[in-house]
C-alpha cells in the first residue's frame, strides 16, 4: 500500500512538471497597492544575480500590466537590453507579390550575445493577504513574498533561488 502512495505522489509531482503555467499578473483589479515599487524590487535583485551591461532579456509574455510596464523600465534604466514579446508570425513570402519579390531583401542581424528568457508570475492569496512575484530567467527562478501594509508592499521574506 505504501508503494502505491509513493508511485503515486511521484507521478503527481512529475505531472506538475510537465504542465506549462500560465504567467503574467494575476492581480486583480482595482489594485491599490504601488506594483511599481515591486518592479524595481525586482529589477534590483536581477541586477545582483545577472549584471546590467553583460545581460540581454527576452520577454517571453506580453507585459500590458502596471507591474509588466514597470518591470521592462526599470531593467532597461539599469541597464539590461529588453527585447520585448513578440509572438512568431508566419512567414507571408509566399504569398509577395511579384513587386515585392523583386525587393531589396531584408537582412537579419544575429545578436552577439545570447538573451536570457524572462517570464514573471504576480499573484496575490487573499486568504493569508501575501502578495507573491516570482521572476523565472532560463530555468532558474526567483521568488519573493510580500506583505500590504498600508497600501504599500514590504518584503515579508526573503529572496528564494532555485536553479
Amino acid at each position: 500500500m505504501k508503494r502505491l502512495v509513493l508511485v503515486a505522489l511521484v507521478a503527481l509531482a512529475l505531472g506538475g512538471c510537465a504542465t506549462t503555467a500560465p504567467y503574467g499578473n494575476f492581480v486583480q483589479p482595482p489594485v491599490t497597492v504601488d506594483q511599481q515599487q515591486l518592479a524595481g524590487d525586482a529589477a534590483k535583485q536581477l541586477a545582483a544575480l545577472w549584471p546590467p551591461a553583460k545581460t540581454r532579456f527576452e520577454l517571453q509574455q506580453p507585459t500590458p500590466d502596471e507591474f509588466g510596464a514597470a518591470l521592462v523600465g526599470n531593467l532597461r534604466s539599469s541597464g539590461y537590453a529588453v527585447l520585448e514579446y513578440a509572438p512568431q508570425k508566419a512567414s507571408g513570402a509566399g504569398n509577395a507579390t511579384p513587386e515585392q519579390k523583386d525587393a531589396d531583401p531584408v537582412v537579419v542581424v544575429t545578436p552577439t550575445t545570447v538573451a536570457l528568457p524572462l517570464r514573471y508570475v504576480l499573484d496575490h492569496d487573499a486568504g493569508t493577504g501575501l502578495y507573491r512575484l516570482t521572476l523565472l530567467v532560463g530555468s532558474q527562478s526567483i521568488t519573493r513574498p510580500y506583505l500590504e501594509q498600508n497600501r504599500v508592499l514590504i518584503p515579508a521574506g526573503y529572496w528564494v533561488r532555485k536553479e
